[in-house]
């Protein structure tokens, strides 16, 4: 088992990227205010157990539909690019209603571990080992649960213009990911 901190930051910032918990601040408030309380642990737990879960469960559901890691690798590259999309210029080509439940949903799925997060998680295993993937959501994790435990303190402090700022700028990074996520699937 080897440890490249190259990989393990560039896995941390894909799935950063993905997840996107910055740029779901606005949300998260909403839902807070809807549902009164977030458990920032209980949501967190929850995320990391579903990704986790698809992760090493995935690869084997696919199998089982008779799809192979790279096709669904590429399908993911899609859908990162249409994720990219919709930071990049502020659009929404996927709108799910916040049911004003729990912590578990919509917190910890989808917004946290979502489809694209799990997409994601699959194209990764593709390229990364999953050791490098744990560490990243694991990483990735602990500032979720800050940012939720946080999210009135992160809103001042980031404002709206740098929430849009930082959604923008990981929205490129992202693009550029999908772009090479294709790539090295499809052969080029």
């Amino acid at each position: 088992m080897e440890f490249n901190l190259r990989d393990i930051l560039t896995v941390t910032t894909i799935l950063f990227a993905v997840i996107d918990v910055v740029g779901s601040i606005p949300v998260l408030l909403e839902v807070k205010k809807r549902v009164g309380h977030i458990k920032s642990a209980q949501a967190t737990i929850v995320s990391m157990l579903i990704m986790i879960g698809f992760l090493f469960l995935g690869e084997t559901l696919l199998n089982f539909l008779g799809v192979d890691v790279q096709s669904f690798a590429i399908a993911g590259s899609l859908v990162i690019f249409f994720l990219a999309l919709e930071m990049i210029l502020g659009i929404r080509l996927y709108k799910d209603e916040i049911p004003s439940t729990a912590s578990i949903v919509p917190v910890a799925f989808p917004l946290i571990a979502g489809t694209g997060t799990m997409t994601t998680l699959l194209s990764l295993r593709a390229v990364y080992n999953i050791p490098t993937i744990i560490i990243g959501i694991i990483l990735n994790l602990f500032v979720v649960f800050v940012v939720l435990r946080n999210l009135y303190r992160v809103e001042k402090m980031l404002g709206v213009a740098g929430i849009s700022i930082l959604r923008k700028v990981f929205g490129i990074i992202l693009l550029a990911i999908a772009i090479k996520l294709f790539r090295t699937n499809v052969g080029f």
